[in-house]
């Protein structure tokens, strides 16, 4: 009798722990390569709130980082995550186009174009910069060597790609042949392109490579930070780009694993005061005037323009840059004859 009473009672427990953890809530967060940081720190703090607001469904958040297309081809080859927070229209696009996992109209769910933070392209240089290193002209200079991952499989080396390309045909009148003039020198002094963005961090800060790293003007200020010792130094290009940072839930992925209203609420968190607030900390830019004037010193002022002012469109873009065949391939070709 004693026995069944003991194997009743280690019955029991087994059923309210899986009652327990049927009950949890787990979301995947697929994120681009820099953005380890941020959602470290962002993630605790809705945790936080959902947990006090779902007592009995503790809230578990997992992340995938890497380059931001390469994150979206893992969910189209079956990677189950449950929300997308990339750096690029274009590789949130293609989970509709390609798997149909959301709809249409992903981009009018949420504020601001689907995109509760932004950024733009900075230069990181070592201590004096002792290539002078001030505009985007600049890196086209012989003797200059460049660090920033490759546009095929990184949406922060398109952005600097794009960045490089409308600065360059602003100052020089829209002529495209000068402007695939000196993209083809910037290619030349190109000495790594990693395949993210966290690799050419790696590249030029701890492999001490190259002169200069091009990356989010988010991802070189924490570099700053992380290695004061090498008194690296931040340049902001006064003609930039507008790089958005686009997010949405994965419908067919919420929808089967029951955690719609996690997902959903993870998202419009990332709004919030308290969210932007960390945001701005990691030097990344909001659609918040009065946060964005406290801030005022962290951000220098820049003539930012849209992908779509310069190419048309991203679709436009991604064909006439980055397609098999397109400016990148043609000009990195020239470069090495």
């Amino acid at each position: 009798m004693k026995d069944f009473g003991k194997k009743w009672q280690q019955l029991s427990l087994l059923m309210l722990m899986t009652v327990g953890s049927a009950q949890a809530t787990t979301l995947l967060n697929s994120s681009y390569d820099v953005s380890r940081e941020l959602f470290s720190a962002l993630n605790p703090l809705f945790i936080q709130q959902w947990d006090q607001a779902h007592p009995g469904d503790p809230l578990t958040i997992r992340q995938s980082h890497g380059g931001s297309s390469k994150q979206a081809l893992a969910i189209l080859q079956g990677m189950r995550a449950d929300v997308v927070t990339y750096n690029q229209v274009t590789d949130v696009q293609i989970l509709h186009d390609k798997g149909n996992l959301i709809p249409t109209d992903w981009q009018q769910r949420l504020p601001d174009n689907s995109s509760p933070f932004y950024s733009t392209m900075a230069f990181l240089v070592r201590k004096g910069d002792p290539k002078q290193i001030h505009s985007w002209a600049d890196l086209a200079r012989p003797g200059v060597k460049l660090i920033f991952p490759n546009p095929k499989t990184s949406g922060n080396g398109r952005y600097t790609w794009l960045a490089a390309w409308g600065a360059a045909s602003q100052a020089n009148g829209n002529n495209t042949a000068r402007t695939e003039a000196y993209m083809t020198q910037l290619l030349k002094n190109l000495l790594v392109s990693d395949t993210g963005g966290r690799g050419a961090t790696t590249s030029f800060a701890e492999r001490g490579l190259g002169d200069v790293l091009i990356s989010f003007e988010s991802e070189v200020n924490t570099i700053r930070q992380q290695y004061p010792d090498d008194q690296f130094e931040v340049i902001v290009p006064k003609t930039n780009i507008l790089a958005e940072f686009p997010v949405t839930w994965v419908d067919k992925n919420v929808a089967e694993d029951g955690n719609a209203a996690a997902a959903k609420a993870y998202l419009q968190f990332l709004y919030s005061p308290q969210a932007q607030k960390v945001l701005t900390g990691f030097y990344y830019r909001v659609n918040n005037p009065d946060l964005m004037a406290q801030q005022g010193a962290r951000f220098p002022k820049v003539s930012l323009f849209r992908v779509e002012d310069q190419f048309g469109s991203w679709a436009e873009a991604m064909q006439t840059q980055f397609a098999s065949g397109g400016e990148y391939d043609k000009l990195q070709a020239a470069g090495h004859k």
